[in-house]
């Protein structure tokens, strides 16, 4: 019987055939897609004919598109629906893979004829995209050792396993203590919860197989838990438990993991000729050095956290005037907030959630796109890894754009946070070939026929992975390496994080922001208050974004830590943590930088695209509005169609005319006229 995951696809659109594929079809089909892949690679290596672009850099853009077949279909579901089997196969698939890919990179037949390429690049009549092409190939060769002799390269093999072992374990002891967490809430626990949080709590029991309330590590329960709860008791007990992820003790604790981590790394970067892993991280990014990045981060960090300051001595008193003494806790930030911006905002999450429904925020998002963008939207039925995703087939003028899938609740098994992923990218080597996206998120799932309800902080996370399917979707290049998402990490948020913008337009949530029970629009003395406490809290949000950015920094600028926490700790003190605001992600669960190091040293990314995205949206009210026609045209043509196929300072200045500066994130934030 033919193995599904190495057959051609006859599915609609091509998509995998995921209702035919079992666990057992991984492993048989990974060992055969693998080594036809090294026979690939090695027949490009070998090869007698003089080095072309063609027979060299293009053939290494085909090779592997089996492997590649089977490694899309098991990741995308073993991220969406983990199990002991396919966490099994994650750890024995992990070193294989770190294997393959160094034995690519350490091919010396192979580098030879993409260093004899990039010697006489100037007289092979390349296009533009070529030459990024030619010039990102050899970059991330010499990058990953190529030019390594002896022990050192055998040393680097070692590592390279060694790290992608260990991030695959922190992953899976993350997801493990995510899972496996839960408190049961009695009916006297329930005191202060709104309705849609009862429901949510309820609806996850039935997942647990409790009967009754229960509140799971998913963010979705969380944070409302700690905004709503009257009960001080169980917001710190569920408080520590969230931060707590990744350092419970025994199997699960990931405190060493990170330790061992660092320690490669910079062995790593130290191996490759660099002073320290961040040196050699950051070259390749927008920012360049360490010392910018941390430039950046300072300058916003001072006015956030005079914000904060403020902002807690306002919250003590108000926790002082409820008769609760004693100093501003972490476990009371959220409680006391969410009574604030009742009275500063008049504003009422309970009441304004039914007002965000997840349909409606979809089709928010969907005609945003069509307004700026020409896209249409229509659903269709293509095979998908689980019930509760949904398709629409994405065209522009009756042609095919691409095919857009939708994953928004959250579930046991289901890694946390939210991502953008592609099943299949956009190429136009092998013919025209279309994206399939992935937006994946953990929203709480409503109790069965009651419509889903979202926070703000719900909604503009919708918008924002939106605008990274949007960069996938309409990504318009011949090469797969520099299609879509292929950017620089701190280029990548840019698209990502601008289209959160139109959110925030007014008129978009006048139309879509409607009841789930009554179907009229949101209040329009309600939406002004919700505009104006956009930037609510803002001191608090940017103080434990850059509190991780920075230990990320500091974890990576210089020798590795013996003591992760101790490291932590130290850092926050250096720059005056507030004692009643936690990083947003502690090191033992900080999966940004560890499960994969995608974004290690470099999670300040998000708020160096922050300084663009803000500056890129002022552009469309500089001209004529957020849905101005020739400005979402130049900013396709300049961004979003074009990828990784110029360097990423070239098409921000070709949409803006010139870089900007930090200004432009602090009035965005709201920080500008923070002490």
């Amino acid at each position: 019987m033919t193995n599904p995951l190495l057959a051609d696809w006859t599915t609609p659109f091509q998509m995998p055939p995921f209702a035919e594929v079992e666990d057992a079809h991984f492993e048989p089909a990974f060992d055969k897609a693998l080594a036809e892949a090294r026979v690939e690679i090695d027949a490009i290596a070998d090869q007698a004919e003089t080095p072309t672009f063609t027979n060299t850099i293009e053939a290494l853009e085909k090779a592997g598109r089996k492997l590649d077949q089977v490694l899309t279909v098991f990741y995308t579901v073993a991220g969406v629906d983990s199990n002991e089997t396919r966490e099994g196969l994650m750890r024995t698939f992990s070193p294989q893979l770190a294997a393959f890919s160094t034995d690519v990179t350490l091919n010396a037949a192979l580098f030879d004829r993409i260093n004899a390429l990039w010697e006489s690049k100037d007289s092979l009549d390349l296009t533009e995209e070529q030459a990024r092409v030619l010039y990102l190939k050899h970059r991330n060769f010499v990058r990953a050792g190529a030019a390594l002799q002896g022990a050192d390269r055998e040393r680097l093999k070692e590592i390279n396993t060694q790290l992608s072992q260990l991030g695959t374990q922190f992953s899976q002891n993350l997801l493990a203590d995510e899972r496996n967490w839960f408190m049961e809430l009695e009916m006297g626990d329930l005191d202060g919860l709104p309705d849609f949080l009862r429901s949510a709590a309820k609806s996850a029991g039935e997942e647990k197989d409790v009967q009754g309330h229960v509140i799971t590590l998913s963010r979705s329960l969380i944070v409302p838990f700690l905004q709503f709860s009257s009960r001080r008791d169980l917001r710190e007990k569920a408080y520590e438990a969230w931060t707590s992820r990744g350092a419970m003790g025994g199997e699960t604790d990931n405190r060493d993991l990170t330790r061992q981590m660092l320690e490669l790394r910079h062995e790593q970067a130290q191996l490759l000729g660099y002073e320290n892993y961040a040196t050699y991280r950051l070259e390749t990014e927008m920012a360049k050095t360490p010392e910018r990045v941390r430039e950046l981060l300072m300058n916003v960090w001072k006015p956030a956290k005079a914000q904060a300051d403020a902002d807690a001595w306002v919250l003590k008193q108000m926790m002082q005037s409820d008769g609760v003494n004693g100093d501003l806790e972490p476990w009371d930030w959220r409680y006391y907030s969410e009574q604030r911006r009742k009275q500063d905002h008049d504003l009422d999450e309970a009441i304004l959630k039914p007002y965000l429904q997840l349909d409606r925020m979809i089709e928010a998002a969907f005609d945003c796109a069509s307004r700026l963008f020409g896209l249409e939207f229509s659903s269709v039925d293509v095979p998908l890894y689980n019930a509760d995703c949904r398709a629409w087939e994405v065209s522009r003028d009756g042609e095919h754009v691409a095919i857009f899938v939708g994953d928004y609740f959250a579930r046991s098994g289901k890694r946390s946070g939210a991502w953008c992923s592609a099943i299949r990218a956009q190429q136009r080597l092998e013919g025209n070939i279309r994206p399939i996206v992935v937006n994946v998120c953990n929203f709480a799932k409503p109790p069965k026929d009651q419509p889903a309800l979202l926070s703000y902080d719900d909604a503009r996370t919708l918008f924002h992975e939106f605008g990274h399917a949007l960069h996938q979707m309409l990504s318009d290049v011949t090469y797969e390496m520099v299609s879509g998402t292929s950017v620089p990490r701190d280029f990548v948020e840019l698209p990502s994080q601008l289209y959160e913008h139109w959110l925030e337009v007014p008129e978009v949530l006048a139309q879509f922001a409607t009841h789930a029970e009554t179907g009229e629009p949101m209040p329009r003395d309600m939406l002004e208050r919700l505009l104006k406490a956009a930037n609510y809290d803002m001191g608090f949000q940017t103080v434990e974004y850059v509190a991780s950015a920075l230990v990320d920094l500091e974890f990576h600028d210089g020798p590795a830590p013996q003591d992760t926490m101790a490291k932590q700790a130290e850092v926050l003190d250096s720059i005056g943590m507030p004692p009643a605001i936690r990083m947003r992600h502690a090191t033992p669960h900080f999966a940004h930088v560890f499960s994969g190091g995608g974004y290690a040293s470099a999670y300040y990314s998000y708020m160096w695209s922050e300084v663009m995205d803000a500056d890129a949206f002022a552009a469309f009210e500089e001209a004529g509005g957020p849905f101005d026609a020739q400005m979402a045209k130049k900013l396709e043509d300049t961004i979003l169609s074009t990828g990784g196929s110029q360097d990423p300072e070239a098409l921000y200045t070709a949409f803006r005319g010139r870089l900007p500066g930090v200004d432009a994130l602090l009035k965005g934030r709201g920080l500008d006229t923070a002490a």
